[in-house]
């Protein structure tokens, strides 16, 4: 073996790179359902990001991020595709897999969510037992699904069968098309109260974390303190929900079509991407991401 080789098998690394290493482990105990309400609970706001690989997920981890959603927005920011409709469950399960190694492999300390794609729960509840379980046998923490009322049901299926379960109302991606595009749900009076019926349903189906995206961040703030058991997780729904997320690529200005109102380019001025991160960490931290004049309705 050549001094290269030897440097190089000590250091770990490949023709192809190294994984950063993870946040070291003393400074940061492992996320998880009871730490998550700890948080919520010491008023600390909870911060989400999407990564669909190895690479990115451990700079994320390592960055501070708590929650590492394997969003099916892959099928626009890695496929190319119109929206999110396309994506299939072999698709998720081969990027939650991607992502869970990339953890593994630092040590890293994340929770890690993956969405139920379209078309893999609406069949039937056992439809979705079985999509959600191909998610956790490739490493998620937790599901993520869509939709409200008719789905309340398959939440709490899903729950007592030992599945935790983020819920998202309010723009839903997956049913684009009859929502007529990509607009801010809950601005009418009726539609709000729908909208804060569905989240407490959730809530009380056993959903523990619920995406809030493009609801008007006045109503998203009263679902907020209404919702004890359940943290909701906001993009483009203002500073008052318990968490914010936002897709990787979008926060790093790298996007294929026009950046969405509620993104900030953390990249700009970070100078790298984990910089970029640690940025958007501190700043959902400390209140000043989301600005509700610049990112909200």
């Amino acid at each position: 073996m050549s001094a290269t080789e030897s440097t190089s098998s000590a250091s770990g690394a490949t023709p192809y790179g190294t994984i950063p290493p993870a946040s070291p482990l003393p400074q940061r105990r492992p996320v998880s359902l009871p730490r998550l309400a700890q948080m919520r609970a010491a008023g600390e706001k909870i911060t989400m990001l999407t990564a669909y690989d190895a690479t990115f997920a451990a700079v994320a981890d390592a960055a501070g991020v708590e929650c590492i959603l394997v969003g099916d927005s892959l099928g626009m920011v890695c496929q190319g595709l119109p929206s999110t409709v396309g994506v299939t469950l072999a698709t998720m399960v081969y990027h939650t897999e991607s992502v869970a190694r990339g953890l593994h492999r630092v040590q890293g300390t994340s929770w890690l969510v993956a969405d139920l794609p379209y078309g893999t729960y609406a069949e039937s509840r056992e439809q979705a037992l079985r999509s959600a379980c191909a998610l956790m046998q490739a490493g998620a923490h937790m599901v993520k699904i869509e939709g409200g009322g008719w789905i309340t049901p398959t939440v709490e299926f899903l729950v007592q069968r030992g599945i935790p379960v983020c819920g998202h109302l309010g723009l839903t991606p997956q049913t684009v098309h009859a929502l007529g595009g990509y607009r801010v749900q809950g601005k009418s009076d009726a539609a709000a109260r729908t909208l804060r019926q569905h989240a407490h349903e959730l809530q009380e189906a056993g959903a523990a974390m619920l995406v809030l995206e493009m609801v008007p961040a006045a109503l998203a703030a009263e679902i907020t303190t209404e919702l004890q058991h359940c943290h909701t997780i906001g993009i483009g729904a203002g500073k008052g929900t318990a968490g914010q997320v936002l897709v990787l690529h979008d926060m790093l200005g790298m996007n294929l079509g026009k950046m969405p109102k509620f993104v900030h380019n953390f990249m700009q001025d970070a100078g790298s991407v984990r910089g970029a991160i640690e940025a958007y960490v501190h700043a959902v931290k400390e209140g000043r991401f989301p600005d509700d004049a610049m990112h909200a309705w």
